[in-house]
């Protein structure tokens, strides 16, 4: 059930909500885990039973953790069956069949795929990247002694199964919300936040999102050995502009949703395009993945309070894993390791060169940036050297000048929208609420008859 439609828009969130504002503030968390445990259960009802089975078991687990706190043994070895059983759902359907098609490619055995459909296609349990995470960060937490086991089911099974975040993030840990958990009020502002920022969102997925989207389609479908160089260009950019609108729009409507329950939700993009540096990119892109990593693996590792060498190893580590997290393909980890060598770069010499020139550091992120979403983009590795022929082969033609013209209006916005300018604006009108009113009523006319005639609604995270 996509947020991005008329479905959740004219029917999940009417009832939801009105029953939630209705109930007793006792009754709220439990009516929010039926609710969420219904949406997640219409989209992936038979993966159903392995989210609950990693909820009963952590949620137990976090009993027994604090029960055992002085048998140190004991404790651990609750911990580590917690984690192995967390974390095997998510090797055992994202990562099976990876491992078995590199063992077939390296010993020339035929192991039959696991997991694998018709077509070779694996159907991964919706959302288990991200739940996985946020379950983990509790277990975890637990086993420190940062937060205290928490007692009441529903409560625990509402943190887990939130359906504002549930499928695409932004990853919340337990203590970004425990209390609010116990104890929360939605005031006036909060409800006027939490609208308007979910308008924002769904303007940005499908004004946005959906639109500059079909150019990167187009040049798929072409094929990107077909097409002129300034063509490849454009349509990964499009590409670009795509999965920032597409998964940053998700997350606003989810922090939007989550202020108009009560629930404050981490920011989890800041401009990144604006960066001027991969290191800056990387605290403004997906900032609860980063958060969630640097909290959970590289400060565990050492962090950079170790030598040269390990530090190394620490950040190889990371974005080895946060390549492999996105995607069971080669794809995804060569665009992990591709900006852990930007990173170990910049770290070494090229963040104090950058720092003399504004415009020629972001240029240089740009550029990055955009080469790196080629690696993520496509997943089949002929097809990715292709591509890349194309996008540095100079080959000429004039494809470009229809797209151009079709899609030129579309990605002027995007990168308008992709700047601080509307928020710096917004910050000098917020008075005049008529105007914001009228603004956000006029983009959330123009989605509804997007929705209405679309075909196209796609959304990339689905894949991860």
């Amino acid at each position: 059930m996509l947020f991005s439609s008329l479905l959740f828009l004219f029917r999940f969130i009417p009832v939801v909500f009105l029953v939630y504002y209705i109930l007793p503030f006792r009754y709220k968390n439990f009516w929010l885990l039926l609710s969420s445990l219904f949406f997640y259960a219409w989209g992936e009802p038979k993966y159903f039973p392995i989210m609950l089975s990693s909820i009963l078991v952590n949620y137990v687990a976090a009993l027994l953790l604090e029960r055992f706190r002085e048998r140190k043994n004991l404790r651990r070895g609750v911990f580590i069956v917690s984690l192995i059983f967390t974390v095997g759902w998510l090797l055992l359907f994202k990562y099976t069949d990876f491992f078995i098609q590199n063992i077939n490619a390296v010993t020339g055995l035929a192991i039959p795929p696991f997991l694998s459909g018709p077509g070779g296609k694996v159907m991964l349990p919706l959302g288990i990247s991200f739940y996985t995470f946020q379950i983990l960060s509790y277990t975890i937490d637990v086993y420190r002694g940062k937060v205290k086991a928490e007692h009441n089911f529903v409560n625990f099974g509402t943190f887990v199964t939130l359906f504002p975040q549930l499928i695409a993030g932004p990853i919340v840990k337990y203590t970004d919300i425990n209390e609010e958990l116990h104890t929360r009020t939605v005031t006036p502002q909060m409800l006027g936040d939490g609208v308007r920022l979910f308008i924002m969102g769904l303007g940005s997925k499908v004004l946005l999102a959906n639109n500059v989207g079909a150019l990167w389609d187009t040049v798929t479908r072409l094929g990107y050995a077909e097409v002129s160089t300034p063509l490849a260009w454009l349509g990964l950019i499009a590409y670009s502009f795509q999965i920032y609108f597409d998964f940053s729009g998700y997350s606003l409507m989810a922090i939007g949703l989550g202020k108009c329950l009560g629930f404050n939700f981490p920011q989890n993009f800041n401009y990144p395009y604006i960066s001027k540096s991969v290191t800056e990119f990387w605290r403004r892109w997906h900032m609860t993945l980063g958060s969630w990593f640097r909290e959970y693996v590289y400060i565990p590792l050492g962090g950079n309070r170790v030598g040269r060498v390990r530090l190394y190893l620490n950040l190889f580590v990371v974005w080895f894993l946060t390549g492999f997290w996105h995607g069971a393909n080669w794809n995804f980890i060569f665009w992990g390791l591709y900006f852990l060598v930007l990173l170990v770069i910049e770290k070494t010499f090229l963040l104090r060169r950058l720092e003399r020139s504004r415009v020629l550091s972001r240029c240089y992120l740009l550029f990055a940036v955009v080469i790196s979403w080629a690696l993520f983009a496509v997943s089949d590795l002929g097809s990715l050297g292709a591509l890349f022929g194309r996008l540095f082969s100079l080959h000429g033609g004039e494809d470009w000048v229809y797209y151009l013209r079709n899609y030129g209006v579309t990605l002027l916005l995007c990168a308008f929208f992709s700047t601080p300018l509307l928020k710096k604006w917004y910050e000098r009108i917020k008075d005049r609420r008529w105007l914001i009113t009228a603004g956000l009523a006029a983009v959330m006319s123009l989605c509804v008859g997007y929705l209405v005639d679309a075909t196209y609604n796609p959304f990339l995270y689905f894949n991860f």
